[in-house]
């Protein structure tokens, strides 16, 4: 079965708006091996259309390792609002967590999830297996936040952490049983 990774930026005070957090090439160079540890990407249409919008090649990134890798990714895109799809991807129609489930148990080495709304069902669901917090020594002031609105608790245990010159830990976490 193939796990569903969620990993995600964010500041101290929980803003996970990609405007207000700097990345830099040691942060893309982490995030570009977290997507050799997959062999697809589950994105909500927000996130698939600003990923698309900054890594499709052609773009000024292209010899970057991460933007070389989400480019290459196979694409799995949940909208109730897009009629198709490029940038290898296919549209996930239907019940979520049929749809869901269903990929997580074909064959392969894991997908890879971000955004915030997507993340937030899919937890609500039960279905995410491992939680990255790339957290950020910033104060952003505002939002979005994560999992604004999860009806119930999730309990984590932490699985590793990788600090970075910058400031920056990553933090890894699997739901406890």
């Amino acid at each position: 079965m193939r796990p569903i990774r969620y990993s995600i930026n964010v500041t101290l005070d929980g803003c996970c708006d990609h405007r207000a957090i700097p990345a830099d090439e040691a942060l893309h160079r982490h995030h570009a091996e977290n997507l050799g540890r997959a062999d697809a990407l589950l994105f909500g249409r927000v996130t698939y259309e600003m990923m698309e919008a900054a890594w499709r090649s052609p773009s000024p990134h292209d010899d970057d390792p991460f933007a070389r890798s989400i480019d290459a990714a196979k694409k799995y895109v949940v909208s109730t609002t897009l009629d198709q799809v490029d940038w290898n991807a296919e549209l996930v129609r239907g019940d979520l967590a049929t749809a869901v489930r269903r990929l997580k148990q074909s064959q392969g080495k894991g997908l890879f999830v971000g955004g915030v709304r997507l993340p937030l069902a899919l937890a609500e669901l039960g279905l995410i297996d491992e939680y990255e917090f790339v957290v950020h020594p910033r104060l952003a002031g505002h939002g979005p936040t994560l999992f604004e609105g999860l009806s119930k608790h999730v309990d984590l245990t932490l699985v590793s952490r990788v600090e970075f010159g910058s400031g920056v830990v990553a933090l890894r976490y699997a739901p406890r049983a």
